[in-house]
């Protein structure tokens, strides 16, 4: 049996309360065209926090210096990519300026207010509406 495929990825929250979120390119094997938070494998001696880091520097040219663990979530489709699980953290900060698109796994990366993630059709995991408007309520209420 195959070993499931971690990744860890980045739920980034900018002081106005909204999160970024890739669109996966159409040439990806797994969610291509769905959105999706920016982040990718965990690979051999990486910790998955290391991991999330370093996928979104490739990502988006910047770099997380503030971010807490949020949820691990079991791949929602594993009979067609096969079985993994997806680390997610919180980023607040990042050095490095404003996210941008550096690479090709995303055909756009833009930001999101948590009620326009409730309205996105092809989202990776349904569980970013609920977690995206969790936040947001804590960030209006402590921020």
């Amino acid at each position: 049996m195959a070993k499931p495929v971690v990744t860890a990825g980045a739920l980034m929250m900018d002081d106005e309360g909204r999160f970024l979120l890739g669109l996966r390119a159409s040439w990806k094997p797994a969610w291509p065209d769905h959105w999706d938070v920016v982040g990718g494998r965990v690979e051999a001696g990486e910790t998955p926090e290391e991991a999330m880091v370093r996928e979104v520097q490739e990502e988006t040219g910047v770099t997380p210096t503030s971010f807490r663990w949020l949820a691990r979530f079991p791949e929602r489709r594993p009979d067609l990519n096969g079985e993994g699980l997806h680390h997610i953290y919180l980023v607040t900060s990042w050095e490095g300026g404003e996210p941008r698109n550096i690479c090709d796994e995303h055909s756009d990366l833009r930001w999101f207010l948590p009620e326009e993630i409730a309205a996105i059709p092809n989202l990776v995991d349904d569980s970013y509406r609920e977690l995206t408007s969790s936040l947001r309520s804590h960030h209006s209420l402590h921020g």
